[in-house]
């Protein structure tokens, strides 16, 4: 599929919307049902300490998820987004302390590429740090 943006009225350096992402405790809770990792560092926070963590964190698939919504969004179509890839520099960590954590996205056109499609080059922070490092999306567009 293609997406709803046209190839010709993008350019290198559009802006993407930018997005913000909050993430608790009951949304980990949430994540790990649906994807079936229960690794107690994610849950667990007296576990998270004993093995060197600063308290309980996100799933790095959960982040890279929510990290790429911001250019589905944009392209109006999931499966116009042919590559994708991260790289995990800081874990998302997030609190009991009924706010939890907030994932801020931004990313911008860094690329355009043969066959109607861009490169997207994401930049996603957590807590004043870089949560994702090399974070990539390959879009088709129309």
């Amino acid at each position: 599929m293609t997406a709803k943006i046209a190839y010709d009225e993008v350019e290198v350096g559009t802006e993407l919307p930018a997005q913000s992402f909050p993430v608790t405790r009951a949304t980990l809770v949430r994540y790990a049902g649906a994807s079936g990792d229960f690794n107690p560092i994610h849950w667990n926070e007296k576990f998270a300490v004993e093995v060197g963590l600063p308290d309980v964190i996100a799933h790095g698939m959960f982040t890279m998820a929510e990290a790429v919504r911001v250019v589905t969004d944009w392209a109006g179509d999931p499966a116009a987004v042919v590559e994708y890839g991260v790289r995990f520099t800081k874990p998302v960590v997030v609190p009991n302390d009924g706010t939890g954590a907030l994932i801020e996205v931004s990313a911008k056109v860094a690329a355009k590429l043969d066959d109607q499609r861009v490169r997207v080059d994401l930049t996603a922070m957590c807590a004043g740090q870089k949560v994702l490092g090399m974070s990539r999306a390959v879009v088709r567009l129309a």
